[in-house]
């Protein structure tokens, strides 16, 4: 790729950087490769595919490559497919006075990372990502009934009982089910679970809302396909520790990986994941 440059590498990487700079809660690989075809004008040697790199245009391959550099050097943080600049991102960008200053230092850890990296490491990073978002795009575009059971799934597979569950197509205010921890309901410990299954984010108003619904002391779980918001996670760890806890989609992923053993046929067969070995590459 000609456009290689440091000055082009670097151009790419500052647009990278003053998208998520915008954005404190982050955003997806996908989100910011778009933003870098909206904000530069792409050649088409850039905006062409690469061979053998299951399907990368040259352009996010030099970004791509050049975020997991800047990862290593501790400048972006990322969790599956989902970037974060981090504050030591930021004063290292403050402290670049001129933007060739920041092409050149970007270039140098990017150089430094990838002579010692495998070119198959890109093809394992592209699969991660690809992965997560069809798993992401199917549990977005179940229907609240439908994510429900898949939670429903999880909470018996993880050891609880269900002791009420709202029926389909009811008002069920606040409240989808509860689960407590024992068959006998010794216990009285009580989880009182929320489903939300639209993309829009839980607010903290929505989280006030359901807690104060429940009754003083009872363990209150949201379960959130669409995430929540920063108040939204602060007013839940502001509550009394276990009082109120959140699950977004990734941890939900992460829980139905870890409890896929004790899941029923039927459940598996509602999320169905399979595993896929990839050579282990040594960091």
């Amino acid at each position: 790729m000609t456009e290689s440059t440091p000055w082009r590498m670097g151009e790419f990487l500052r647009i990278a950087i003053l998208f998520l700079w915008g954005k404190p809660s982050g955003a997806s690989t996908r989100e910011i490769m778009e933003a870098i075809a909206r904000s530069t004008q792409l050649t088409n040697e850039e905006t062409s595919p690469v061979p053998g790199t299951a399907g990368f245009y040259h352009y996010e391959l030099a970004t791509r490559s050049a975020m997991t550099a800047l990862e290593k050097a501790g400048w972006l943080a990322r969790d599956k497919n989902h970037w974060l600049l981090t504050e030591e991102g930021q004063l290292a960008c403050r402290d670049f006075r001129h933007a060739a200053e920041f092409y050149v230092e970007s270039q140098r850890i990017y150089e430094n990372w990838r002579l010692n990296r495998p070119s198959i490491y890109l093809t394992l990073e592209y699969a991660r990502e690809k992965a997560w978002e069809q798993i992401r795009w199917y549990l977005q575009h179940l229907t609240h009934y439908e994510f429900r059971f898949l939670v429903r799934d999880l909470l018996l597979a993880m050891g609880y009982y269900l002791d009420w569950v709202a029926p389909p197509g009811k008002n069920r205010g606040h409240v989808d089910m509860i689960a407590v921890p024992d068959p006998l309901r010794v216990d009285p410990q009580h989880l009182m679970v929320q489903v939300r299954s639209s993309s829009q984010v839980v607010t903290a108003e929505g989280l006030e809302a359901l807690v104060s619904d429940t009754r003083a002391g009872t363990m209150v779980l949201c379960v959130s396909s669409g995430g929540f918001t920063q108040k939204a996670a602060e007013f839940a760890s502001a509550q009394a520790p276990g009082n109120v806890v959140l699950l977004d989609l990734e941890q939900f992923v992460d829980l139905w990986i870890e409890y896929y053993d004790n899941l029923t046929p039927d459940a598996r067969q509602r999320f169905p994941l399979e595993s896929i070995h990839f050579l282990s590459l040594t960091e």
